[in-house]
C-alpha cells in the first residue's frame, strides 16, 4: 500500500501514511475543507445555496 499523500510506501507506525509529515498535511486538509463528505440532507442544502447567494452578493 502507498501513502494516500505523496505515493511512497507506508509506515506502520503512520499507517496509512508514510510518516507523521503526510498524516500531518492530510489532517489540514480535513481541517481546512479540502475534503468534504457530500450531504443529501435538504437543510444542509438550503444553507449551501445561501451561502453562495450572499458570496456573490459580496462586492469583489
Amino acid at each position: 500500500m502507498s501513502c494516500p499523500i505523496c505515493t511512497k510506501a507506508t509506515d506502520p507506525e503512520y499507517r496509512p501514511f508514510c510518516s507523521k509529515r503526510c498524516a500531518d498535511v492530510d489532517l489540514a486538509k480535513w481541517l481546512g475543507g479540502s475534503y468534504a463528505i457530500p450531504s443529501e440532507d435538504p437543510d444542509d442544502l438550503e444553507e449551501a445555496a445561501q451561502a453562495v447567494e450572499q458570496e456573490e452578493r459580496k462586492p469583489h
